[in-house]
Order: structure tokens, then sequence, then C-alpha cells
């Protein structure tokens, strides 16, 4: 049997919705406080996903100004609809969290996954993690969730009609479920399906730590009344113990394939010491059965499961370094919050990522001049290649990033290399080296737990060999996990520039960056 690697998107994609149409899949996840945002993935497998783009991709869209870490975009769900007569057009619904100007249910639409999508029309409803369903009678409905105050973490799926002409919600509203077992907590991320005949009602609940838990209700009617599945959880690992290698499985989205099988994307954890999920929340895939009309898992995501009854699809691999010559920085590149200003630039310095050298840091809840990419592996090898002419106060260099109290990096500053972690939002410099002139290549190589940094003065490639100092002792990446820094998300690696509160017209020059698992 030929099997594949779990999970399928590596690195921080929490929250996985997907949609078919035809023979091709299409997926997205949350994003939280990061930009661009709500990455739309496409595969014809289920296995071999290649990124179209982002549904956020323009400032105007939505913003993300201020936003607090593990605030933002949350808990997206992706479907496709052709409304009588038009062709077919995607909706993603979404939540946006402690925003600046407002909070709450947005939709957006697009005939094309890949882009142009349309500005967030805004939904009334309260709560997050909101859902489309389309049904089989031209009928549309929103399902959502809201705390009650009933009890801590006590929630309930409402569900309100939806109009896919005007982009609003209709109707009287209909609580629907609070959850499968007595005392539930966070039943959350609902999604409805038709199936047999009866609605489907898939939720996930326990929080999305590692009493996460998938579960399963039915009803003859959308309203209602719904009826649990009496072998809930349909999926769980919260009775597998510490040690299993994946955690948190939850917040699931079914999908069918043009023969019959069915599958269900969701996320889950892999811990790399202890509790510790420095990656995040990733997305997995797992095979569904029926059973007297109930979704059946085997109780388990399995790291290598049977591949799907599909034609294999992979796509051309991505670079693992990147030289910097396109005229927008690649899609797995990521910045924080909205940006107002245009602080990079890929043509100022042909081959070059010029980031301007701004009084924004990585401590402020900002948008400071850090393009960063997810850390998709435990163990793992990035390098850069710098050049920059620090004044006082002024850094540029690699940063790993969790969110702005807990973050490391390694940097050249007009007094030498610095090696700095910031954790509970307090500055401690681990390691120092002299200035030399010219460009630097700077690196960290990570281990599971243990992330070591190194540099070599004088440009050339990463993997050249010889040349390379190691800076300091290894740093504890435990600071870089949710469990430590709190939130929602995973780490990111990337490039940075600050001049630390002043002012600067500065610039940090970057010739490549290199992202490779060890």
């Amino acid at each position: 049997m030929t099997r594949f690697r779990n999970p399928v998107l590596p690195g921080c994609h929490p929250d996985p919705s997907i949609c078919r149409v035809g023979g091709d899949f299409y997926l997205v996840t949350s994003t939280f406080e990061w930009f661009p945002g709500l990455p739309v993935f496409h595969s014809r497998d289920l296995v071999h996903w290649r990124q179209l783009g982002h549904a956020l991709d323009r400032p105007g869209q939505l913003p993300l100004d201020g936003v607090p870490a593990s605030g933002g975009l949350y808990a997206p769900t992706l479907r496709h609809h052709a409304l009588p007569g038009q062709e077919g057009l995607f909706y993603l619904i979404c939540t946006l969290v402690d925003g600046p100007e407002w909070s709450g249910h947005f939709v957006m639409t697009a005939s094309d996954p890949a882009g142009p999508w349309s500005d967030a029309h805004r939904l009334d409803g309260e709560g997050i993690d909101p859902s489309l369903f389309f049904d089989d009678d031209g009928r549309a409905w929103c399902t959502g969730t809201r705390l009650t105050g009933r009890y801590e973490g006590h929630t309930e799926i409402w569900l309100r009609e939806f109009d896919p002409s005007a982009l609003a919600l209709t109707g009287d509203e209909h609580v629907i479920w609070d959850g499968a077992v007595k005392g539930a907590i966070w039943s959350e991320g609902s999604h409805l399906y038709k199936v047999g005949g009866r609605y489907l009602l898939l939720t996930a609940e326990g929080g999305t730590a590692r009493e996460h838990a998938v579960m399963a209700a039915r009803a003859d009617a959308v309203t209602g009344p719904y009826e649990g599945n009496p072998r809930n959880p349909v999926l769980t690992h919260r009775d597998l113990g510490a040690g299993h290698p994946i955690v948190g499985t939850g917040h699931a989205d079914l999908v069918e394939t043009p023969d019959g099988e069915w599958w269900m994307v969701l996320l889950g954890m892999r811990p790399h010491h202890g509790d510790r999920c420095v990656l995040g929340r990733e997305t997995f895939l797992a095979p569904v059965t029926w059973e007297d009309g109930w979704p059946v898992t085997g109780g388990r995501v399995e790291p290598r499961p049977g591949f799907p009854s599909l034609p294999p699809h992979p796509w051309p691999a991505v670079p693992s370094c990147d030289q910097f010559d396109g005229p927008e920085p690649a899609m797995a590149w990521n910045m924080l919050r909205t940006p107002r200003e245009r602080w990079w630039s890929l043509d100022e310095r042909p081959g070059h990522l010029r980031l301007r050298v701004r009084p924004e840091s990585l401590a402020d809840v900002a948008n400071p001049s850090f393009l960063g990419r997810r850390q998709q592996h435990p163990d793992f090898a990035a390098f850069t290649s710098l050049d920059f002419v620090p004044a006082d106060e002024e850094w540029a260099g690699l940063a790993l990033v969790q969110n702005n109290d807990f973050h490391v990096v390694l940097v050249s500053t007009s007094q030498g290399l610095r090696l700095v972690k910031r954790e509970q939002g307090i500055e401690t410099v681990l390691a120092k080296a002299p200035a030399s002139p010219g460009p630097v290549r700077l690196g960290f190589e990570a281990h599971g737990r243990w992330y070591q940094a190194s540099y070599s003065a004088g440009p050339g490639g990463a993997v050249e060999p010889g040349g390379w100092t190691r800076l300091g002792d290894p740093v504890d990446g435990d600071l870089l996990s949710s469990q430590v820094a709190g939130g929602f998300t995973g780490a990111y690696i990337g490039l940075y520039a600050t001049s630390n509160g002043r002012a600067s017209g500065n610039h940090a020059d970057f010739a490549w960056f290199e992202y490779r698992p060890l």
C-alpha cells in the first residue's frame, strides 16, 4: 500500500477547511495576526498541496492594525456554490477577533480561488467559527459559536439562514447544539453536511489542546433537533497519552472525492519536548468511512496513512533557497499585521531583499520590518547573507518569532553581532561577537528543542563548507512554543531590521534566504 506522511501541511496551518470542485480540492487555514492572510491551497490528490495565493492580500480588504498576538483571523470556512444561472463562486467566511475598528464575522467571494478576492463583507452574528452550508433545496445556512456564560467554556452552536446574493444573514436564529457530553466545553468549529438525506453536524470540543476532539450529531431537519453520535467522539487523541507523536486533534472538515471516498482534514500538533509544540497546529488528513449513517475514522490520526484512491499528483518542489529575483516576495513570506507603507523592496538592489530600518520592533504590537516564513520541521537549518552598515541602536538579521514577548534574534549591530532572546517581555543578550566589515552570513540550526546560532564573515552560500562559527550555546526553543508563550500560533523564522524606536533612513540588504529540513 502506498502511504503518505502526515501532516499534509506542516507548520502553523490550523483550522483547515476544504471543498471540492470537480477533481480539484481547495483548502484554507487560519492566520491570526499575519499578513497576507488566509492562504488558499490546491490539490488533486488530497496529499500534495500547492499554494495559490491569499484571500487577504490587500491592505484595504480588512484591517489588522494593532491586532494582538493570536488575535486576528480565526477559523475560516471555504465553500463553492453556483447561484441559478450564474457561474460558481467561492465563499470564504471567517471571524476578525480584536480588530482595530471592528470585530466579528465577514464573508469574501472569488470566482477564482487564486484571487482576486473581494473586500470583507461584514455579517451580524455573535462569537467565532462561522461556517456555510448550501442545501440541495437552494437555501443556504450559516452556523457559529458563542459563549453562553452558564459555566466557564460553555458554548452553543447557532444557525441562521444566509442569503448568498445579498451576502447577509436573514431570518430567525436557532440554537442547535451545545456539546456532545455533559459539562462540555468549547463546542466550536461547526460544519454542516447532508449525507444520506440527513443533516450531519460536525464540531470540535474540549478546547484546542490535549483534550481536543471531533464530535458528530445529526437531524432530519437542518434546524434540528440534533441527536449526538452515541460513539462520540468521532476522533480524539486525548486517550493516547502524553508520549504520542500527534496530539490535540480536532477542528475537522469533511470532503468527498469524485469516486465516493470520504476524507477528513483536521488540525493536530507534534510535540518536540514534553508537551511543547513549537510548530503550532498543523493540517492532517484522515480517511473516513460510514456506519449506520455516522462517520468513522478509526479513532486516531496515523503518521503514515494509506494514500487516497486518487492518482498521485505532486507539484514542482518549491526551491529551498529564495534568491529574491522576483517582483514580489514569494507566497511563503508573511509579515505581522497590515502594512501601511512599503518598507521592503526587491528592485532597489536587484537580486536582494531590501528592508527599511524603521523604529518599529518585534516587541511592538505593530508592523515591523520583518518578513517571516513558518517553521515547518522540528529539525531544520536556515541561513541568509546580510549586507548592512548599522548606526547606533540599529539591528538587522535573522529572527525566530512566536510573538512580541517571546522571540530570538541574531543581529548585526554597531557593536558587532548579538544573539538576543526576549522572554516574557524581558530581553537578554545571550552572546556577542566582534563586528567585521562587509557582508556576513547568519544562520540557525534547530534540533528539536535546541536552536544553535552561527555566523560566517563574507558573502557566499549557506552550504559552502568552512568558515562558520557558533555564537553562544544552543537556545532553548521552549520559549517559542504556545505552551510557554501562550496563544494559538506556531513559530516563524525570517529577516528583520529595526532602529529600536529611533528615526532612521538606513536599510538592510539580504542576498538570499535558505530554509531546509534536516
